[in-house]
Formats: structure tokens, sequence, C-alpha cells
């Protein structure tokens, strides 16, 4: 009698949380690579990004969601919430994340916003960063009051602590099928859309703590002649005053912002990359509906 071969698992996983919790950080380790941006400030995401996991019994295909937040009002952050909204409309399970040094009303309410019919994993990261081990263990039980969770893992994404443990408990949450995207996919998106935020991604972490938010960016060409990719990205700002912070003092600035995007882009993309950054103003693009259509959100 031959033996039965092992079910294959696939499906959809919305990773969701406030902002600062970590979620962008936790997809690239789980999946392997920089497909989602990170900064020390909030709110770095703002779009859908699939990070794709392949294990010989499953694929789980990530989603990780902007910070659900109701601080800050304008046209853009209405539409990020939006993707957070539209993003737990069609998976099949959701991790949860927390910070594991204080559960908060922001928390919850993002946890009020999971079906009751999807099941959901608690991951509590950022595990490494509590001096006192002896108070997970009344953060585990604060946070198993909050829901029938499916399971509650504490977590460092950043150290990549307990990630198998982590993977474990959402694969058993797919239902059975073949594999959503080919096995080498890590992404949903392409190399076009991954340019721009790591040019984004350097804005955040180079310059102030307001600035970053009153920008965005976008790829006018991108094209590649045997494996180099030249790539020519416009900085959008409000004002023209912001424009002179983000050039910076003889164009030093922009220069080093585009220098560290080029080496993130040429490890990711696994080849040589030219790439020619200009800064343009446009007034109010973050609260016109038909600019940020334009732009992709």
């Amino acid at each position: 009698m031959a033996e039965a071969t092992a079910s294959h698992r696939a499906g959809l996983v919305a990773i969701v949380g406030r902002p600062s919790v970590g979620k962008s950080t936790l997809l690239n380790a789980l999946v392997g690579a920089k497909v989602s941006i990170t900064s020390k400030k909030p709110q770095t995401t703002r779009h859908r990004i699939a990070g794709i996991v392949m294990r010989p019994d499953a694929q789980v295909v990530f989603v990780d969601t902007p910070g659900f937040q109701t601080k800050h009002r304008s046209v853009l952050n209405e539409r990020m919430n939006r993707t957070v909204r539209e993003s737990l409309g069609d998976i099949d399970a959701i991790v949860w994340v927390v910070d594991g040094n204080r559960v908060t009303a922001a928390d919850r309410a993002v946890l009020d916003l999971a079906p009751a019919s999807v099941p959901v994993v608690a991951a509590l990261n950022k595990i490494d960063t509590i001096p006192d081990k002896s108070m997970l263990l009344p953060r585990l039980q604060e946070v198993a009051g909050l829901r029938a969770f499916a399971a509650i893992v504490p977590v460092s994404a950043e150290r990549r602590v307990q990630l198998d443990a982590l993977l474990a408990e959402v694969i058993k949450l797919l239902p059975e099928g073949p594999a959503l995207y080919p096995e080498d996919d890590v992404t949903d998106r392409d190399e076009r859309f991954l340019a721009a935020e790591l040019v984004r991604e350097k804005i955040f972490r180079l310059l102030g703590d307001e600035l970053p938010y009153a920008t965005t960016v976008g790829v006018d060409s991108f094209a590649q002649e045997g494996r180099l990719r030249h790539i020519h990205a416009t900085v959008y700002v409000e004002k023209a005053s912001q424009r002179a912070i983000v050039l910076g003092e003889g164009g030093s600035r922009m220069k080093a912002i585009a220098a560290e995007a080029r080496t993130d882009m040429e490890r990711l993309f696994g080849g040589p990359v030219y790439l020619e950054v200009w800064v343009r103003v446009k007034r109010g693009w973050a609260q016109s509906e038909a600019s940020l259509k334009r732009m992709g959100y």
C-alpha cells in the first residue's frame, strides 16, 4: 500500500496592528527579504503589501497593512484605514501584532476590526525589549482575556525569536489547497513599486519627525538592460521650503537618500542600479483624491 502524501495548505493571512508595533519588520523577517519598508517612525507603511512564505507543506501569503490609526485626519489616512478594513474581508487568518510591553486602547480598537468568523493569532512582539521577563506572563494573561485566540505567541521580529512557532500556528489555520503564487515569488508587488518604497524609506529614516509625512515618491521610468536597472524617481513635497530641506545643502541630503536606496535596491534586485531622483512641489497631494489615485493609493 502506497504511503499517503501530506496535505498542502495555502491561504491569505492579514498582519494588523496599531502603528509602530513592528508589522513590517515581522513580515520581512518571516519572508526573509525586505518586501515592506520600515523605520522607527509610525505610519511608515501606506500600502497593502503581500509577503510570500514557502514551506514544503504550505504557502502562506502574509498581507502587511498600514497601521490603523484614529489620531490624524486626512484623505491619505482615510484611504490607509480603508485599506486595513478591506484587507480583512477575504482572508483565512489574522495575525494581530501588539507590543509585548503594553496593550493600549488603540491595540484593542484594531482587534475589534477582526471579523468574529476569522481565527486570530496574537503575536506579542518586541519581547527582547522587556527588561523584566516576569512581566510577560501577566501580559499574556491580559491578551488572553480580550478574545478567544487561536494561539498567543511571544516573538521578537527584530531578533527573529519564535518566528517558526508563530508560522506553525498560522499554517494550522489555512485551508488545504495548492500554492497561490509561483514558488520563487516573495511578494505580489513589482520592482517599480519596491523601488519607490525604498526611496521613501530612506526619507523616513534620514529626515526629521514631521517632514516624511508630507512626502511621497513616484517612479517616472523603470528600464532594464541586461542586469542593469535604470530608475528615475520623483519625491513630491507640499511646499517649496520642504523641497529645500529634502535636497539639503548642495543636494547633499538627497544624494545620501538616493545612495542608501540604491544600495538596498541592488541587494533586493540582485543587480546594479542607476538611480536618479528629483524633488518637486505638489501642493495638497495628501488631501486630493485625484492625486492619491494617480500615485497608487
